[in-house]
């Protein structure tokens, strides 16, 4: 009874504190928390525009998909698993398009941590172009706040490799935890400030928002005057022939930050576009948008400097040296197999009881 009155007192103050500071990040944490696929609605965010002339897959007139999954028919089972959306793309071609839960292709479905690959891509992008010297610059030389904090011997590699050693909780539970802060706080940059070392870089993979929210501070850094979603703009949304307007959500109003960690807000057919370019080593429609060389970087399978084997550039590698995802929380994922010219596209309001990755992988199979 006493620890049950505790648990209650401690919500009124949270609500009391959130109604008295309604702009704060507790604010923010007691009236959204948890994590939603609505969440698209809460935060500010900047822009971002559909192509005059969209690229479009083509659709088959003969459906391929498998009629059932664990002895219950297959578009059942993705809707008792809590599922928004499903593509399956095989050369080019729409096999399977199905919607749930009230969704439809023009739905907006926030990408969560698959922007984590989407940073990446960019941080390709801007080393092609020499705006970025190379991954193994330590961060220091774009965030020189982070010096007094021993940051000197982290690079751009060990960010991209969630090998840095930062000290970084990916709980969102705690409202005054790392991630909360950054997920629901309104200066990501003064939260950056206060970043510190756990253990020394490229000795431990430990998968932290932290890294690539880092990632991003510097990629805005080396842009200069552009901000990271005009500079998405520029390197993908237009050159890939997006078919729907998005928009990638900021801190803050005034001079916000990109979350790059999170917070992509786009639709299904667009974020398959992504894994196209990607299965394509780089290329759209004839044209190199990101090097072949980052591409391969980034999926190959590599353990060196504390590196996992299931984890490279911010791509997740189910089956090393085959294929590759961008994964978010609540069960987003953008799958790709280049040997099977294969793309599939899972969005949904949480993971549901089922292992996704096995059912990519099985599916890899099957086509």
């Amino acid at each position: 009874m006493i620890h049950h009155s505790k648990i209650i007192l401690l919500g009124l103050l949270m609500l009391l504190v959130a109604t008295i500071f309604p702009s704060c990040k507790l604010a923010r944490f007691v009236f959204y928390n948890f994590a939603d696929i609505n969440d698209h609605k809460k935060f500010p965010s900047r822009p971002l525009y559909a192509g005059a002339i969209p690229f479009n897959f083509q659709i088959s007139k003969n459906e391929k998909f498998p009629k059932e999954i664990n002895y219950m028919p297959f578009d059942k089972y993705l809707e008792e698993n809590n599922t928004v959306a499903f593509l399956i793309i095989k050369n080019d071609t729409i096999q399977y398009e199905r919607y749930f839960k009230g969704y439809e292709k023009e739905s907006i479905v926030p990408s969560f941590s698959m922007a984590k690959s989407v940073t990446s891509i960019l941080i390709g992008c801007a080393i092609d172009e020499g705006l970025i010297k190379s991954i193994d610059e330590p961060i220091t030389n774009y965030i020189p706040e982070l010096k007094k904090n021993g940051f000197d011997k982290v690079t751009i590699k060990h960010l991209l490799q969630m090998t840095s050693g930062i000290k970084f909780s990916e709980s969102y539970v705690n409202p005054f935890g790392e991630a909360a802060s950054f997920y629901y706080g309104l200066n990501l940059r003064k939260e950056i400030e206060k970043m510190k070392l756990e253990r020394e870089p490229g000795k431990k993979f430990e998968y932290a928002s932290g890294n690539t929210q880092l990632l991003g501070l510097v990629l805005e850094r080396s842009l200069k005057e552009k901000t990271i979603t005009s500079y998405l703009q520029e390197k993908i949304w237009t050159p890939l022939e997006m078919e729907y307007d998005a928009s990638w959500s900021i801190d803050r109003k005034n001079n916000g930050l990109e979350k790059t960690f999170c917070c992509l807000n786009a639709r299904a057919r667009d974020f398959a576009k992504i894994g196209r370019l990607y299965k394509n080593k780089g290329i759209w429609n004839g044209n190199q948008i990101v090097s072949q060389k980052w591409v391969e970087e980034s999926t190959k399978l590599d353990t060196s400097e504390g590196s996992a084997n299931f984890y490279q550039y911010q791509w997740w590698l189910p089956s090393p040296n085959e294929d590759f995802m961008a994964q978010g929380i609540l069960g987003q994922y953008i799958y790709v197999n280049p040997t099977k010219d294969l793309i599939i596209v899972r969005l949904g309001k949480n993971e549901g009881k089922a292992d996704w990755q096995t059912i990519f992988t099985s599916l890899a199979n099957v086509y």
